[in-house]
């Protein structure tokens, strides 16, 4: 029994497989947009690249990136295979561009999450009636709430499981969506785990949210927001996605 299966016992462990398996994620209604309660997985984004036949930039170059003293190119890499080996259908989809994020998202009958939309999924509860621990109306200061406890994140988020062959320098690795605290609204994984990619508008650069595994919870506040190139296809970077809300 690997490390990951025992720190999330066998029903948690299904659940969430069975999840990645759905055609689209889950939502959940925040104000007048419903957002995806979980990143985009490896199984979704599959069933999307079969359907259209879209092969990504990452596959196309023989493998995306990651930093280690500076950029380098893993071959093989993409987001079938994270970290070079063959991924789980419950682990997020990375190594995707802005563009392919947001083509994922409309073959789903969605879109990316503007960075407003998602500033107020992350940090201000709009559930009538949350759990205890949120109220509604509150903006928090983490993702998870008043504290970063329970994301995927380096160092200071606490123990949390991730997948057990990440090859990195640093960080555990990402971990399969739907297995770390439920946060504000409900949603996994805003603070921490892989960053995610949001509409900031057109132009070169592109706006990325949430922070990641790669990092501590510094960067999991509303207040860090950071901006890379829109062809950037690297580990550490997924998404989710959104829509307006039927009424």
């Amino acid at each position: 029994m690997n490390r990951f299966f025992r720190l999330l016992g066998p029903a948690l462990l299904l659940a969430a497989q069975a999840q990645a398996q759905t055609p689209t994620a889950p939502m959940q209604p925040v104000g007048r947009f419903e957002i995806d309660r979980t990143e985009v997985t490896v199984g979704q984004f599959r069933a999307f690249a079969e359907a259209t036949g879209t092969v990504t930039a990452a596959e196309r170059a023989g493998g995306g990136s990651t930093y280690e003293g500076g950029w380098q190119q893993r071959a093989g890499w993409t987001w079938r295979a994270p970290f070079g080996t063959p991924a789980q259908p419950n682990e997020p989809a990375v190594h995707v561009t802005h563009a392919e994020a947001a083509a994922y998202c409309r073959w789903a009958g969605k879109r990316l999450p503007t960075d407003a939309e998602w500033g107020e999924a992350a940090y201000t509860e709009r559930r009538a009636s949350p759990p205890p621990g949120f109220s509604t109306g509150r903006t928090y200061p983490y993702p998870t709430g008043e504290r970063p406890l329970g994301a995927n994140c380096l160092g200071d988020c606490g123990p949390t499981a991730s997948v057990g062959n990440a090859v990195t320098s640093r960080g555990r690795g990402h971990a399969p969506v739907a297995t770390s605290a439920l946060g504000v609204n409900g949603l996994y994984d805003m603070g921490g785990n892989v960053w995610e990619w949001v509409d900031s508008g057109r132009g070169p650069e592109q706006r990325t949210r949430g922070g990641s595994w790669w990092y501590g919870a510094e960067p999991m506040r509303d207040s860090l927001v950071q901006t890379k190139p829109a062809d950037t296809a690297v580990v550490y970077i997924g998404f989710r996605c959104a829509r307006d809300l039927r009424r």
